[in-house]
Parts: C-alpha cells; structure tokens; sequence
C-alpha cells in the first residue's frame, strides 16, 4: 500500500523507503496471509499531544520497533472515529494490520445523546477495522479489546453480518477472536449479544416465500433448543388458535393461503419452577401486503421484514437461554401473512377479540394490533411479572423517530426506566411516548363495536395504536416497543450494513441479564 507524503523530514522518508522497500521484497506464502489485526488509536486531548495507541496497540507498535506509529504518523491526518489506515508486512504473524479511530479515550456516557459514547465508538471502529480484513479476503481476525471487549465483539461480530445466503458469490467469511490475554468473558458475552442481533438480522432479511410461518417456528426451536436444555417450545396449530378463541388473529391469518402458527417459547432458568415468568409478545406476520386496504406496490418488499417484533423478542429469549439466565422468561408470537383475497378481511368488518372485546376493521393494514391483542390477553394467563411486546407497527413512529431509537409506551415508569438503562448500555436507544386518555378516547369512540383499530384522526397514528394495544392489556407493568422506525439500516449505525437491523435485539437482552442480576440480588 502506497501513501502520498506531505513532504516529511528526509530520514523519515528514507525509513519510509526502506520499510516499503523491504515489504515489497518479502515473498509471503498463502499460509501466512490468512490473520489480519485490528489495533484502536486515540484521538489527540490537546492540540500538540501525539495520539495514544490502546495498551495492545502500544505493545504492537514496541514489538515492530515503533515503526507502526511512524508510518501512521506520515501516512496521513490523525484517525477520527470509525475511520481507518492500513498496513502491510510489518508483522510475520499479521500481513495486514488495521488501525481505527476510537476517538476520545476518556469518553463515557453522553447524557444529550442517551448512550455510551466510548463503546459505541469502539463498536464503530471495530466493525469498519474487520470489515477491511475481510475486504483483503483475509479469513481470520484478531481484536484489540480496545478497553471494553464486550463492544468491540459487538463490533466485531454485527460489523461483519450480511446476509447473502441466497447469493451464488459470497463475501469471506471472517473468524473474529480477542487479541491478546485479555477479559475472554467479556468478549463471548459480546458474541452472544451481537450473534442474537443477527439471528433476528436473519430471521427479518429471509425472502417471505422461505421464512413462512411454519419456517420461522422451527429455525426458534432449533436454535432455543440448542441453547439451553431448560427449554419447551410449542408450535400452535390453527385448531389451537381457534380453541383459545383468537378471533382477531384469526381474522387476519384467513386471508392467506399459509396456515398461521402461534409460537409459545419457555426457557426456565430460575431455580425456582414455579417462578412467575416475564412474558414478551413479538407481532410476526411473516409478510404484510396490506391486505384489501392494500400497500403502494414501492418497498413492499421490506414487509418480509413485519415479523420484526417476533424475531427480536425470541432471539433475546434465545440469547438469555446462551447467557445461562437465572429467570424464567416466556415468549409468545402469533405468525401469520396479512394477504388480499377473498376470505380476508374487508374494511368495516366486525370480529371478536380472545378478551371478549369487538373490533371494528376500518383499515386491514392496521393488523399488526389485531394479532397482538389475542396475543397480549393470552399472555396474562401465566400471570407474568411483566409484558413486553415488540412489533414494526406503525409508518408513524418511523415518521416520529425515524432510525434514532424504538418508541416505548408503558403503564410503568419503573419498566420505562429499566429499559432506558439498558438502551444506553447497547447504544440502541429507547424514547418513551405517551399513553394518553387522550388517544384511547379516539379508538374507544366506535360506531359498530367496541374499538376500532385506527384512530378517529390521521394524526398520532403510533399513540392511537399503543392506545388500542392497552384495550387488551391489565398487567401494571407492560410496555409496547414501536420498532417499525428502527427495522433497517441505510448508514445511520455505521456498525451495521445496510439492510434489516434485528434491532433492539440487544438492548432486550441487555434489560433481562439486569433483570437478572436485580432478582438475584433482592
């Protein structure tokens, strides 16, 4: 790799030749090229400090006789955060070593931002450093833990995540590992929060056509089951369904051709059986074409995507179940397509909820809700500590929030707090939202049943919706996630790739390890 020289001192451009010179002589075998490292820099706190390596870059730049600071130094402007330089031969055991901006080392929690400014910058960097290895074809990684290895796995792990499965040419595949002897915990917990992600990455990206109800049932069964042997796993038939009357799930499944299935998961980790669960409840319609109130024909390719609540809520469970988890934790995801054909349902319908109540179907795109409802009346039935339900519910908390965090309505300022807590650990933030009586009045106001499922007016379509969610809810402590804003990425979160997020997957797994830990210590 060549660099243009902004007109150094001579001996440093000597070194410089005689450095390239002697790379260029060097003959490597395919065996050697096959490890890459990732070293973190700090950027300057003055104006005429020298940017301080992290300890494993110091240690690296001692082992090659200062030559890694050297060429950086004259290779170009200090790094800034997430940006990157790279260089070749200066190591037999790593070809390429990569060096990344980690910004300022004293960085901590940003109160104007909500999040860790420091591990999101080392998830940044992390993730643009690997993704130069695996650019150079290069199979496996070593990572500085650049202060915090759970981030920098983090980094490591979603930065390297794209889902191509389906493509006849595919990106290398990477092995990431820790460099050095540092905190191992640490980093595998990092695995296993970003492995999470990416199976709700997984689960979300998959073509509607293969990740069908049926499909998404048992890939969640296989992987709870192979994490964690204190798990059952129960994949509802209709005739089910139809027993427990879920008369508004029904509704919406009868309009397809694909039978609908309600996945019940239970992972029982507390030591204590009989332990009441938290419940979380994940909308998982597996393909939403409007149904007759049908979508614009643009991007309605991302409602392969509207199972979105499902996807991250079982892979949370599924990584608690990793994570060993001292809670007992119940999830629960009715799956079904919202499709146009004549057995759906028209506008102006009227069904019946689990609960008893009526709804009125004034727009068929608003079904995510009607799945739900049944869903959060049965979860009552465990008597639950707490409910948490996720679903990309509505265009309007995308136009509200847009990517910058999910959208949180609760009953429980104590449930919203935990939440909150968690989110800026994991850097994918949360905002609270309102559950007015001023919203409930707008889908309570019914001219044929006892709810409708829109609002009264166009406006405030996302607090309309939580509000008709709270018809079915009596829990004290329950919380609805709005995720539809977060569910892809262009280049708002560097540390991920373009495409669908399996976003707040981390921050629910992050809330019920601190759930944990609370219990434990109570």
């Amino acid at each position: 790799m060549f660099f243009l020289l902004p007109l150094p001192a001579v001996g440093r451009v000597a070194a410089l030749r005689l450095s390239v010179k002697r790379f260029w002589n060097r003959s490597f075998s395919a065996a050697e090229m096959t490890k890459g490292l990732v070293l973190g820099i700090y950027s300057k706190g003055k104006e005429d400090d020298v940017p301080q390596f992290t300890s494993a870059g110091e240690s690296f730049d001692k082992s090659v006789s200062g030559k890694l600071r050297e060429l950086l130094t004259i290779s170009g402007p200090p790094l800034k955060v997430g940006k990157t330089r790279t260089f070749h031969g200066l190591h037999q055991d790593f070809p390429s070593v990569v060096v990344v901006g980690l910004g300022k080392k004293a960085a901590g929690v940003n109160d104007q931002e909500n999040w860790h400014e420091g591990k999101e910058n080392i998830r940044a960097a992390v993730a643009a450093g690997c993704r130069q290895v695996q650019d150079l074809e290069i199979p496996s990684v070593e990572v500085d833990p650049c202060g915090d290895a759970q981030a920098a796995a983090e980094g490591a792990i979603l930065g390297l995540y794209e889902y191509d499965e389906l493509k006849q040419k595919k990106k290398m595949m990477v092995s990431a590992q820790l460099h050095g002897s540092g905190d191992q915990e640490a980093w595998q917990k990092g695995v296993q929060f970003a492995s999470g992600q990416n199976l709700a990455r997984h689960l979300m990206e998959t073509p509607a056509n293969q990740m069908t109800p049926t499909r998404f049932a048992e890939i969640i069964e296989k992987n709870l089951k192979d994490a964690n042997s204190k798990t059952e796993v129960y994949i509802r038939p209709k005739s089910w369904i139809e027993e427990q009357e879920m008369g508004s799930f029904l509704s919406v499944a009868k309009g397809s051709d694909e039978p609908p299935v309600f996945l019940e998961i239970h992972y029982k980790g507390s030591p204590n059986a009989c332990e009441p669960p938290l419940v979380f409840v994940g909308k998982g319609i597996t393909f939403d074409s409007g149904g007759i109130s049908i979508k614009a024909s643009a991007n309605m390719d991302l409602m392969r995507a509207d199972m979105g609540g499902a996807a991250t809520i079982c892979s949370a469970i599924v990584s608690a179940a990793k994570l060993n988890l001292p809670i007992n934790i119940i999830g629960l995801t009715p799956l079904c397509e919202n499709m146009p054909s004549g057995k759906a349902n028209k506008p102006g319908d009227v069904i019946r909820a689990k609960n008893g109540k009526t709804i009125q179907i004034d727009n068929t795109d608003a079904e995510g809700r009607l799945v739900l409802a049944d869903a959060l009346c049965y979860a009552h039935t465990f008597n639950p500590k707490l409910i948490i339900n996720a679903a990309t519910l509505t265009g309007a908390m995308d136009i509200a929030l847009g990517s910058g965090a999910t959208g949180i309505f609760t009953n429980s300022t104590w449930l919203w707090t935990k939440l909150f807590e968690a989110s800026i650990e994991t850097g994918d933030r949360v905002w609270r939202m309102p559950l007015f009586e001023h919203y409930t009045k707008q889908v309570v106001d019914c001219q044929l049943a006892d709810v409708n499922n829109i609002g009264k007016y166009r406006s405030a379509g996302a607090c309309t919706a939580a509000a008709f969610l709270k018809e079915f809810v009596t829990h004290s402590k329950w919380a609805h996630l709005d995720i539809a804003g977060v569910m892809t990425n262009k280049d708002e979160v560097p540390y991920l790739r373009k495409g669908m997020t399996g976003r707040p997957t981390r921050t629910l797994i992050e809330f019920l390890l601190r759930f944990s830990q609370d219990e434990a210590n109570a």
